[in-house]
């Protein structure tokens, strides 16, 4: 008989549907892999306020949890969102819960992670929704906008084109787009504790699949 796999359970906060899909698809997609020495179990509701989400939880002792969050663009309003953003997560961590939140962040957005998994996406671009002729080329989809990518059936459609090999591959690009970016001389921007570019592409979100990954051994 097959020996039961424990469980391992990881923590997040997502700020929309399009994030929570994709980490339950994944969390199904390391559970039906036979080589995984563990399941995993992520907590991912969507809630956009860190804080709001640590008061919440019941944790019994140190506890990581991953915010899943994007940097749309450098107009005033999505800095200052962007930025309130890590407010809460650095009062989160001073709550004596001991609960450490960490940052996944996109610039510009989750969207770049999604893209990620089929192919590179080097250059910068002006506006978020410039990402949907990279998925429509990637993906081999006709999206005539962002909602209709972003519909539940469209988005969980893509999902199931990939496999844990473009997972790894989403994780190698990224790490060479944050590799480039400090080749390239780029301040890496520090606020409250947590780090970040301004420019885009840049990327935080792979961190915790990679651990992911590795804890799973699967890497």
């Amino acid at each position: 008989m097959a020996k039961l796999k424990q469980t391992k359970k990881y923590y997040f906060s997502v700020e929309g549907e399009t994030e929570q899909w994709y980490f339950k698809w994944l969390q199904s997609l390391i559970n039906e892999t036979p080589e995984s020495v563990f399941k995993v179990s992520f907590d991912c509701p969507v809630q956009k306020n860190p804080l709001k989400r640590a008061k919440s939880i019941v944790v019994t002792g140190k506890t990581d949890i991953y915010h899943i969050s994007d940097y749309e663009s450098d107009e005033e309003i999505h800095v200052r969102q962007f930025k309130e953003t890590m407010d809460n997560m650095k009062q989160a961590k001073d709550l004596g819960k001991q609960i450490n939140y960490k940052f996944g962040y996109s610039n510009l957005t989750f969207d770049l992670w999604i893209v990620l998994h089929k192919s590179n996406c080097n250059g910068s671009l002006a506006h978020r929704r410039l990402y949907l002729s990279h998925i429509n080329s990637a993906y081999g989809e006709n999206f005539e906008n962002m909602d209709e990518y972003k519909h539940e059936n469209n988005f969980k459609r893509m999902l199931s084109q990939l496999t844990l090999q473009n997972v790894k591959d989403a994780v190698n690009r990224a790490k060479q787009i944050m590799k480039r970016n400090a080749e390239n001389g780029y301040v890496l921007q520090e606020y409250k504790g947590y780090r970040y570019y301004k420019e885009n592409p840049s990327l935080a979100v792979w961190e915790v699949i990679e651990r992911v990954l590795v804890e799973c051994e699967l890497v």
